[in-house]
Order: structure tokens, then sequence, then C-alpha cells
């Protein structure tokens, strides 16, 4: 969606060692935005993001307008029933039918063959991932690493909109996981457990406003209650920094 920071740097990067060329669009896309949500005020650069892709050798910028891409009595949606329910879904119902919608459109203008797309969103590339393999689009998906600040805070668009002190706090999340990754490291299965303990980093953090901490199954979106040695785990958090909603994960084998 633009404002383009170094993890979205870093998907473009993969795609040019795979790709013969690399395209990127940038749209920020009205249906994926709840009616209280930061959608007018979402950050934007244009001549900025150009740039960047300029400097990155980026073969050419699709930028398509609203009305292009949603004209006048647009009516066709698309959804990804199951996993799309729960965690973000629960707390954005909307979210993700905008999501599945946009991101069909684009590879539909574009083609791809390749679509590299950021871990950070964790349950974003599981349902986009289910909605290729359902809908039997001729796309390959390549999920990519977060991209931290040197400090941990994944990158996001939206980390410009916190304040000097919600940036420091903004770190509970980062640290949450790395407190999880060292429980379970020593042994730890339990996940009620562990997500006490992560929830308590929370409570100590004055901007805090916790959503949701959930550990599940990587490749279903399952909830978990207990890990098993071979399972394949993302734990997630959603948190209200201030105002400034913010997600982050972490994905592990037992």
């Amino acid at each position: 969606m633009g404002f383009l920071h170094e993890g979205h740097l870093s998907l473009i990067r993969e795609s040019k060692k795979t790709c013969d060329a690399t395209i990127v669009s940038i749209f920020v896309n009205p249906t994926q935005f709840g009616p209280s949500e930061d959608f007018n005020n979402y950050p934007r650069d244009v001549d900025r993001d150009n740039k960047l892709l300029e400097d990155e050798a980026v073969d050419y910028l699709f930028l398509p307008s609203t009305e292009e891409i949603y004209p006048k009595n647009f009516q066709t949606y698309v959804n990804v029933e199951y996993v799309s329910k729960k965690l973000e879904g629960e707390f954005r119902p909307t979210h993700f039918r905008g999501v599945c919608t946009i991101v069909l459109i684009l590879f539909n203008c574009v083609q791809p063959d390749y679509a590299f797309l950021g871990q950070k969103d964790a349950q974003q590339l599981a349902v986009i991932n289910q909605m290729v393999k359902d809908l039997k689009l001729d796309v390959k998906i390549i999920g990519c690493p977060i991209v931290r600040e040197k400090d941990g805070l994944a990158m996001s668009s939206r980390n410009v909109y916190l304040s000097l002190t919600e940036r420091k706090e903004a770190l509970v999340l980062y640290h949450s996981l790395e407190l999880a990754k060292k429980i379970i490291s020593s042994g730890g299965r339990n996940v009620s457990l562990i997500l006490s303990d992560m929830t308590e980093l929370f409570s100590k953090t004055p901007s805090a406003n916790l959503d949701y901490i959930k550990i599940v199954q990587a490749d279903t979106f399952e909830i978990v209650d207990e890990l098993k040695s071979g399972g394949e785990y993302y734990i997630l958090v959603a948190c209200k920094i201030g105002k400034t909603r913010l997600i982050d994960n972490t994905k592990l084998r037992i």
C-alpha cells in the first residue's frame, strides 16, 4: 500500500533474484479498512516511493486509481471462509474480504508468475495462499521473512504514527515474542502458561492495549493448547500502542 520501507524493498530484492521482470503495485485499498480505521490518514508519498523503486531498478510501477479498481456499481468480492474468520478476522471482520478482492484484481491485471509477500502479515499470507489454491490461480506465492529495525521492532508503514515514547514501548511486541521463544527453547510446551508470561509484559507497558496473543498451527491457523514435537507454529501478537495498531509474529518448529 505504499509508503515503502526496508521490508517492502526486501521483497523487491527477492523478486529480482528470481524473476526476469519485477513489477510493484501501490494501491491503498479502501475495502480492507473498517469504518473507524485509518484509510484517510494512511501514510502516502508516491514521489518518495517512486524514487526508492528507481533506486532498486524496479521495471514497472502499477499505480491504479480507486476508480480503475472499483468502478461505479462494483459488486464482486472474494471471501476465504475459514482461515479469515479468526484472529484478525474477529477484530476486523471485513478486512480479509477486501484483501482477497484487491489481490485477485491485481493478479488479474498484472498476470505475475510469482508474488512476494511479507511474513509480518502471517494470516494474510495464509489467506492468500488459500485463495490461490482454491481458485486455481497460476501464480506462486513466495513468503519472505520479517524485516526489523535494529532494536527488533517489525518494520511497518504505521510506525510513523508512534510518538517517541510509544516507539520505545512498541518494542513490547518483539520482546514478548523473544520471551516466548526463550520459554519454548527451555522446554515450555503449555500454551496458556507461555501466553500468560507474554501478557504480563504488556500489562507493564502503559500505552499498550492488547488485542490478542495466540499460538496457531502454521499451516491451518488452528489455535493450539499444547506444543508438540515436530509441529510448526506461529506466535501472533496484535496490540494498540496508543492509537496505533501493530502486529508481529514469529514462526518456529518444535
